[in-house]
């Protein structure tokens, strides 16, 4: 097994969530981080994978994505100065950690994580995707896992429907259907999360769906009769989200066959991060149990 991590997931859930007046001696936030370092820490000691990597998002406005739909993610405010800095802090806690670090300013790290799924899957290993993001379900096959670390737990193939409404395969189609608010991808004006669902349990797919417009009215759904007409209407919207909402697969990576086993950890790397930031002995002794673990 192969442990794909979210990583900014739990940066922002380690801001939001730490108290505000962590600073250094110069005033700077920590809380992003030593939060973070604590889940990383955390989730080292719990699980001492054989195979892990851990994806950052580099950008919010340079991703193909943007290139397709300028629009995209457009609709969310820039990250705060205080939080890109501890947003770098966390990279070079994951190299110093001796874990892989991947981040690109093309691809987004839920590209990343699909690319290292593929790559994973073709040496027979199978992957546990630690995130939050329901997008990410759609890389699962029937040996992965999906899990919602200190949060809801995890998820395996099975399980997506009844969390998610629709299979994994099928998370694509109905966020291009529904659209995504989040990535700012309106989907077909008028299809909701209800309807979506429907649709794909009738037709199994996106492409299904417009092969047989002349069926949509069969779908037990409010407003059957008019659906065909407007997701005729509106056939070039759903495709062009489509293209937004499916994970690319096949992101460059260096070192991808052997960069996912982790070293021992450079402790003097982290220390001096530490001394930095004015982090205490809990995380660095979290640190030293982790390189007990993986000097040998």
């Amino acid at each position: 097994m192969q442990y794909l991590i979210d990583a900014s997931v739990y940066v922002f859930r380690a801001y939001y969530s730490m108290p505000e007046d962590m600073v250094d001696d110069a005033g700077n936030p920590i809380n992003a981080l030593y939060g973070f370092c604590r889940f990383i820490g955390d989730f080292m000691e719990q699980v001492t994978p054989e195979f892990v990597a851990v994806a950052f998002d580099e950008s919010l406005s340079t991703s193909f994505r943007t290139e397709i739909f300028p629009e995209y993610k457009a609709n969310r405010d820039p990250a705060p100065p205080e939080l890109k800095r501890q947003f770098q802090q966390c990279r070079r806690y994951v190299r110093a950690l001796g874990l892989m670090e991947v981040a690109s300013p093309k691809y987004e790290a839920d590209d990343l994580i699909g690319t290292l799924v593929e790559h994973g899957r073709r040496f027979g290993r199978p992957s546990t995707i630690v995130s939050r993001d329901k997008d990410l379900t759609q890389l699962l096959r029937t040996e992965d896992v999906f899990w919602d670390f200190a949060g809801k737990g995890k998820l395996g193939y099975d399980d997506i429907p009844g969390s998610f409404g629709v299979r994994p395969e099928q998370i694509a189609d109905f966020l291009a259907l529904a659209g995504d608010a989040v990535d700012n991808i309106k989907g077909v004006p008028g299809v909701g999360k209800k309807t979506a669902e429907c649709l794909l349990q009738h037709f199994g797919s996106l492409e299904e769906i417009y092969d047989n417009l002349d069926r949509v009215h069969e779908v037990n759904v409010r407003g059957a009769k008019t659906l065909g007409a407007k997701l005729d209407t509106h056939r070039d919207d759903a495709m062009l989200a489509r293209r937004l909402t499916e994970i690319a697969c096949d992101a460059p990576i260096d070192d991808a066959e052997n960069g996912l086993q982790p070293s021992a950890p450079k402790l003097g790397e982290i220390n001096a991060l530490f001394d930095e930031a004015g982090i205490g002995t809990a995380l660095r002794r979290q640190a030293e149990r982790v390189s007990d673990i993986y000097r040998h």
